[in-house]
């Protein structure tokens, strides 16, 4: 057929015509889309039993599995897997990643062609600062349809190793950035969110595969001679439990997602990808995944070649398949498993064991029913990539995820009649690329600070800096100068990619270079307000400018997507209220010196001075602390109705707890009831202010005191938007056991008996727990 094509252009000109019309209407015909399996066209595999998709998916993949030789078994546990044309199976390339719109970072996914770009949102620091879980799944949902369309047109996978969901431990971290941010629970629901928007709510079936990365306890990438590849993280049982694990329990758990990728660093010891108790026995046994686990790219050889933990490559294979790894990324696997099973290292049906969770995933995604287009969401194409819509989201994200961290005076927003001359002055006053962050693709345009201000007012711009590492002062003249003839100024300082991004420790929390010197001498000579913006993924300490009285107003953005200079200048100039709180403390230079990177503890040990981790167990003095953002409105709570005492239920008789569940007054949660255990707050919300204005409640524990101690920990969040002067209800559910329970020493998750203060902004309330068994000893 192709010969004859090639004969007859009339009828080439007739195809392409034809794939445009169907195109416009919904049907997606792409020239270039790789083959698929399973064509009922072809001979070949019409009556294969894996083929039929009336089958049940299990019996499907053994049966696949089952057709299948040694040496093609080994091909497919590698991310680049080899195709099997005798099955009429093509390779297939899972590395695709989606962190906040689809990206071109892995080999799985190309833009070109009738797929110029993708919708590139906030990044997820940003994102996070929004506290929004519906906002979360619905951009989920938007970069699956994109990555469906990209599909369906043969320039992406189905798999999708994306969200990053380790805690924001170490402010210097560089990869900070793609996180949600210091709390584990914020990180949970971020988690949970963006993985059912990705993955769909069709059951068993899956739109796209998402993968939560990396488990676990993995957030150094090189630090004072510390490379994340030779890294060995110390570990306690309290710290795994109740905060670096609790992210990867709510993605398996509450997201239900295909597929967790375990990291490059040792955990106490053993590297995670061969770690059978976090893998096979945690993730698989006890969450119960329903998918596939994933090495990050080349750490199986990572173990053998850097960290020597075993004496051949073949153990390396062996020692990672045993203890529960599915799918490598990078060729070891390929290479070295069937000579392990050679050696009585592994077994054939180890080999079966991980097949089994791969091919059932692809399974799940249809990938063996046949033509894509006439399956669900075969209709996607090229047409719904780049949408209006999709665009109005990100704006609407980026929108959502600012935060207002000093506004002196009401200097903010500015006002279009009485402010008409704006000098635009930084390194990142003009840029595009900054905005959105790393593991981003190919934006669908952008929009500029400069550009997004000049559109509500007459700009004058100077960058001040030749880059954001500022090592020069010689264009501060022309910025001073600026500044002096407009009716108000605005800095767009910060960061960047060759600042902090994977493998890019920073060393300190300063603004870079002589920034600090650009914005105190252009605050002294600005005629009109001065206002600070701050388009960085981690916290900087800019403590100069929240106390110049000169510089008005400071905004953090984060790296605020493709619509970023619109989205600042719409808060700037009050067409959107700031609404964003910070998802991470800002720390004081100093604290740097207190706690070296490797030190994993979370909490303060004041016998070594060491001041504790995140604002659930540091003491110290911060810049701005977790929570913090500021509105053009102002509001008030009131409390509606709250339990001040809830007895909490056992599971079992009275005899069964002796000795083994009282400890400081705290019932294990696994002999209590849990799901008879949900109590309700209520608040009132008022907009006293004269602006309408979306508003984060944010509701805060501490626990009786005990071998816990966290100062408060976060356990709700509602985003309620209020119209000034008007008063809304607020339901907060609170979930004993999830959101009162704490973790002891020994890593056991408890709930202590006495009282728990709750806090929403300055409303604060006690309730006390109680339980028959308090009198009870250890």
């Amino acid at each position: 057929m192709c010969s004859f094509i090639r004969r007859s252009s009339l009828l080439t000109l007739t195809l392409l015509i034809l794939f445009i019309l169907c195109s416009d209407y919904g049907v997606v015909l792409v020239e270039s889309r790789a083959p698929f399996a399973c064509d009922p066209r072809n001979g070949l595999t019409r009556s294969l039993r894996f083929c039929r998709v009336n089958v049940p998916i299990h019996v499907r993949v053994q049966d696949l599995i089952g057709r299948l030789t040694l040496q093609e078994k080994v091909r497919l546990l590698v991310n680049n897997a080899a195709g099997v044309p005798r099955l009429g199976i093509q390779g297939y390339e899972w590395w695709s990643e989606a962190l906040h719109g689809v990206s071109n970072v892995g080999p799985g996914t190309k833009f070109g062609g009738a797929f110029p770009g993708a919708t590139s949102f906030p990044q997820v620091i940003t994102t996070a600062a929004s506290f929004n879980e519906s906002l979360w799944e619905e951009i989920g949902r938007v970069v699956s349809d994109e990555a469906r369309a990209m599909y369906n047109g043969g320039m992406a996978g189905l798999t999708f190793w994306s969200p990053n969901v380790n805690v924001f431990r170490d402010p210097r971290w560089g990869r900070g950035q793609e996180t949600p941010g210091e709390d584990p629970v914020l990180a949970g629901k971020y988690a949970a969110s963006y993985v059912r928007g990705l993955q769909g709510n069709n059951g068993n079936r899956l739109k796209v595969a998402a993968c939560c990365k990396h488990y676990t306890a993995y957030d150094l990438d090189n630090w004072n001679g510390v490379d994340r590849y030779h890294f060995n993280a110390r570990v306690s049982k309290q710290d795994l439990e109740d905060t670096y694990d609790v992210p990867f329990k709510a993605c398996v758990v509450e997201g239900k997602v295909a597929s967790v990728m375990c990291s490059y660093n040792q955990v106490n010891g053993k590297p995670t990808c061969a770690d059978s108790d976090i893998l096979k026995n945690t993730i698989r046994g006890q969450w119960r995944l329903n998918g596939y686990i994933v090495s990050d790219c080349d750490s199986v050889g990572v173990l053998y070649e850097n960290q020597h933990y075993t004496r051949t490559p073949e153990e390396a294979a062996a020692d990672t398949i045993k203890a529960g790894l599915d799918l490598d990324c990078g060729p070891y696997l390929a290479v070295y498993t069937e000579g392990a099973i050679k050696r009585g290292l592994l077994t054939e049906q180890d080999v079966n064991w991980a097949l089994a969770n791969t091919i059932t995933v692809q399974m799940r995604l249809g990938m063996f029913d046949g033509e894509p287009s006439a399956q669900p969401f075969g209709n996607l194409g090229p047409r719904d990539v780049c949408t209006p819509a999709h665009q109005q989201l990100a704006l609407q994200a980026a929108h959502q995820g600012i935060v207002l961290l000093k506004n002196s005076r009401r200097s903010l927003p500015l006002n279009a009649r009485s402010h008409r001359t704006v000098a635009v002055i930084g390194p990142n006053s003009d840029v595009t690329v900054t905005m959105i962050g790393n593991y981003a693709g190919v934006a669908c345009g952008y929009t500029t600070p400069l550009q997004g201000i000049s559109r509500y007012a007459k700009t004058i711009h100077q960058a001040g800096c030749s880059d954001v590492a500022c090592n020069s002062n010689r264009l501060f003249g022309a910025a001073e100068a600026a500044a002096r003839q407009a009716d108000a100024t605005i800095l767009v300082m910060g960061l960047d990619q060759s600042l902090e991004a994977e493998f890019r420790d920073r060393t300190g929390l300063l603004l870079p270079g002589h920034q600090q010197e650009l914005v105190s001498r252009v605050a002294r000579a600005s005629r009109g307000p001065t206002v600070l913006v701050l388009m960085c993924g981690g916290p900087v300490d800019v403590s100069f400018a929240k106390n110049d009285p000169r510089i008005s107003a400071i905004l953090w953005v984060g790296y605020p997507g493709q619509a970023g200079g619109a989205a600042i200048a719409d808060v700037l100039f009050g067409t959107a209220n700031p609404g964003g709180k910070l998802p991470m403390t800002w720390y004081p230079q100093d604290y740097l010196a207190k706690v070296p990177m490797t030190d994993m503890a979370m909490r303060a040990d004041p016998a070594r001075g060491y001041p504790g981790r995140t604002y659930r167990f540091y003491k110290g003095p911060v810049v701005f602390p977790f929570g913090h953002g500021l509105s053009y409105a102002s509001f008030r709570y009131t409390l509606s109705s709250a339990p001040k005492t809830f007895s909490v239920p056992l599971a079992t008789s009275l005899y069964s707890f002796k000795n083994t569940t009282i400890s400081s007054k705290a019932i294990r949660v696994v002999h209590t009831n849990c799901d008879a255990m949900s109590l309700s707050v209520h608040v009132d919300v008022k907009n006293t202010g004269d602006m309408d204005g979306t508003h984060t409640l944010l509701v805060f524990s501490t626990p009786p005191a005990g071998n816990w101690d966290p100062n408060k920990q976060l356990i709700g969040f509602k985003k309620v938007h209020i119209a000034a002067g008007s008063l809304q209800n607020v339901k907060v559910d609170i979930h004993v056991c999830k959101h009162l329970s704490v973790v002891d020493q020994f890593g056991i998750r408890r709930i202590p008996m006495g009282d728990h203060d709750l806090q929403i902004g300055d409303l604060k309330h006690s309730i006390s727990l109680q339980s028959s068994l308090e009198e009870i000893k250890t």
